[in-house]
């Protein structure tokens, strides 16, 4: 268990290297590849998240610590397919269609997966068709959407009518965030929901979803 530990400690400060010796020691020590993932790797990026709600972390470290995650989990990914792990939840992410901004919804995606979601991430200038078509395809359960620019904030309505429209309605459920975005637009435009920042996404997908905190 020691181990495990010393992963999520070495994850909390951003130490790559560190954390992808000791995952593969862990593996060699025939660890459990859940404990790992869940106490190791997903429980640092946890205590990351808390770190960035409190002020204590800013983008910069947020980044590193989902840095060190992704290499730890390329390195249990191969055990975590052969078990057959299921992801808490699958979600669609994307900057919608007419801007090229891509931080905060990078952001989202890195804490997202840090909390065990499995995210196809389509960048940006993202088409309402796009979102629906891949939703469909990698049969998700979240339509992630993020936008910067006022000029482009209504091509989200566009995708929560184009999902209404479809045959996956009811299935899928859709957030939205971004600098000029609110609560009271994502009501506006029939969005299931709203978050201000990575970590406030991550508890609110959980919420929508119905998955355990």
């Amino acid at each position: 268990m020691a181990l495990i530990e010393e992963i999520r400690d070495s994850l909390i400060v951003g130490n790559a290297p560190q954390v992808s010796e000791l995952t593969q020691k862990a593996l060699d020590e025939d660890a459990d590849v859940l404990e790992i993932l869940n106490n190791g790797l997903v429980a640092g990026m946890d205590i990351v998240a808390a770190k960035w709600k409190a002020g204590e972390y800013y983008i910069p470290n947020v980044l590193i610590a989902a840095r060190a995650m992704k290499q730890g989990m390329q390195i249990i990914k191969p055990k975590l397919v052969e078990g057959d792990y299921k992801a808490k939840a699958v979600a669609v992410a994307g900057t919608v269609k007419g801007d090229l901004h891509d931080i905060g919804k990078n952001l989202v995606v890195m804490m997202m997966e840090g909390a065990g979601f499995e995210v196809i991430d389509l960048g940006t200038d993202v088409t309402p068709e796009k979102f629906i078509q891949t939703a469909r395809e990698k049969n998700a359960d979240l339509i992630l959407m993020s936008a910067l620019l006022t000029t482009t904030m209504m091509s989200m309505k566009d995708v929560v009518a184009a999902l209404q429209a479809s045959d996956i309605a009811g299935k899928v459920k859709t957030m939205v965030g971004g600098a000029p975005i609110t609560e009271k637009f994502a009501e506006e435009i029939g969005a299931d929901g709203y978050a201000a920042d990575g970590s406030s996404a991550v508890e609110k997908a959980k919420a929508m979803l119905g998955i355990a905190a």
